[in-house]
């Protein structure tokens, strides 16, 4: 009776995630499986990050551009963003840094541009001179947008001054970029400091003296509407290096719909086939096995829902996969418990030996899977990313499942001494004894 129990809590406890998972699945609800671009349909954008003014600290500037960007797009409204770094070889074998911004759910191109918006490139450039055309000559400095902690529209003062009721944008610096700052205005007292937005002047004051403080004026001739917008645009996000739109595309909702219903239909025809196999071929064990698989497939769906993570079509292909995978342990369990039962043990018994020997096949072979799941989340693109992190999560739960889960349910109904029908139920294949 006492066997029961533990039996009766688990199939319970899977009943009432399975209603959970049922029932939060509506179009508003926020626990709703999240699909992906190639899923839900939407629209996909490349930029081409330009650092080739970043001699310091490259990847943390291009981090910086991809927070900003990630900002700008969820400012916006955009539903379940993904912006992402990438590296691409040129033609010339020349690596490339881009910067993907994916938007599900939005595919019109042009409006996902719109969304995304102009953000502003700010930046500081020393004036060393002109050419012989007039033309001002502009040394780079490493001050940019990355540095900018705020922006704040405010108003000059002072009777008679040229700035008196003038908007001024005044910029604070994060403690790294007012360290910098003042490193560039200290060092070059008496030349102009070019503020740049979007590649053109708005402002070259004179350095007079090295500023501390982390703070700077920007006393470009705003009128009051455009400095809003500067310092909007600004607080949106700053870029801290260039980035051009090289590509863009669009998925269509009907083709990603497509793709979710044959996910959807490959899931239930690996599972019914899977399932019918393990009742063909183990029986009684085989049963219980399927029910531990329909555990799994509860408990991997509410991982997905409730984490969350973003199901794309690489992601379905893992779950199949994962439901096929999730059945190898217990074949390991059944072989070693048939074995057993050759050997003239009981069932009860076998069970329990059996499950102790097939334990360290097990936990080397999922141990090896998560490694592999691993390996690839970390070194793969987001399409391999999404099939990684769903492998890796039904290999774990898989693991649990088929230790746990069938392993209980399996000891609550074996008897402890054999029989000519418990004989039959507990024989694989052909065998009927």
């Amino acid at each position: 009776m006492m066997r029961i129990i533990p039996a009766l809590g688990i199939l319970i406890a899977a009943s009432a995630l399975s209603f959970l998972v049922v029932t939060t699945n509506g179009p508003t609800d926020p626990h709703r499986i999240k699909l992906g671009l190639d899923l839900a349909g939407g629209t996909e954008l490349v930029y081409q990050a330009d650092t080739s003014n970043i001699t310091t600290d490259k990847q943390g500037a291009l981090n910086s551009l991809r927070e900003v960007i990630d900002k700008r797009v969820n400012v916006f409204g955009v539903a379940e963003p993904l912006v992402q770094l990438e590296k691409s070889s040129a033609v010339a074998g020349e690596v490339q840094d881009r910067l993907i911004v994916e938007l599900p759910g939005v595919t019109d191109v042009q409006a996902a541009v719109d969304a995304l918006g102009k953000t502003p490139l700010l930046e500081f450039k020393l004036i060393e001179g002109t050419t012989g055309e007039g033309n001002p000559i502009y040394q780079p400095t490493e001050l940019t947008g990355r540095y900018l902690k705020n922006a704040e529209l405010q108003f000059g003062n002072g009777q008679g001054s040229s700035l008196a009721n003038q908007p001024v944008v005044v910029l604070t610096f994060t403690d790294e970029g007012g360290k910098l700052f003042e490193k560039i205005t200290s060092e070059h007292v008496g030349k102009q400091l070019a503020i740049f937005l979007d590649g053109e002047v708005i402002s070259s004051p004179v350095i007079q003296e090295a500023i501390p403080g982390g703070t700077a004026t920007i006393t470009g001739s705003f009128t009051p509407t455009e400095g809003r917008d500067v310092v909007r645009n600004l607080n949106f996000g700053a870029l801290p290096v260039p980035i051009e739109l090289v590509s863009s595309g669009a998925v269509g909702s009907t083709l990603g719909a497509s793709a979710v219903e044959a996910g959807i239909l490959a899931s239930i025809w690996g599972f019914a086939l899977v399932a019918l196999f393990m009742i063909f071929w183990y029986r009684l064990p085989g049963l219980i096995a399927t029910l531990a698989l329909v555990v799994y497939v509860i408990i991997t769906i509410a991982i997905i829902k409730f984490l969350p993570v973003t199901l794309t079509a690489s992601g379905i292909a893992a779950l199949i996969l994962s439901i096929g995978m999730a059945v190898d342990a217990n074949v390991l369990i059944f072989e070693r418990m048939k074995e057993e039962l050759h050997a003239g043990k009981d069932p009860h018994e076998a069970a329990t030996i059996g499950f102790s020997r097939a334990w360290s096949a097990i936990r080397d072979g999922h141990f090896t899977m998560i490694i592999s799941s691993i390996i690839l989340f970390w070194m793969g693109t987001s399409l391999v990313q999404g099939f990684a992190l769903v492998f890796g999560l039904g290999v774990i739960v898989s693991l649990f499942t088929a230790i746990t889960i069938t392993q209980m349910l399996l000891k609550t109904i074996l008897p402890e001494k054999q029989s000519r029908v418990w004989s039959f139920l507990l024989s694989s294949g052909f065998h009927t004894k």
